[in-house]
């Protein structure tokens, strides 16, 4: 019996895989510019009509849509470790 496939246990890190594949993005933004991902969309539009839906059952709290793209591992050592000329 095959195991299902997990995003969770790529050789990128924990949610890396499903990030890539789902950008987009609808977070709930807190006091002190924290945010809560509230839910992950492979395209614009579903997270759009998913925004719909949580605006009418949560009409007072906010939320919004963001494209969220994951930095790739080269890009998160360069900036942890700057080049020193």
């Amino acid at each position: 019996m095959k195991k299902p496939f997990s995003a969770r246990s790529t050789r990128f890190g924990s949610d890396t895989l499903l990030e890539r594949l789902h950008p987009w993005c609808i977070i709930r933004p807190f006091p002190n510019m924290r945010s809560k991902i509230v839910g992950r969309f492979r395209r614009r539009i579903d997270a759009e009509g998913h925004l719909r839906v949580l605006k009418q059952m949560l009409p007072t709290v906010p939320f919004e849509i963001m494209f969220d793209v994951p930095m790739e591992e080269t890009d998160a050592q360069e900036i942890q470790e700057p080049l020193h000329r």
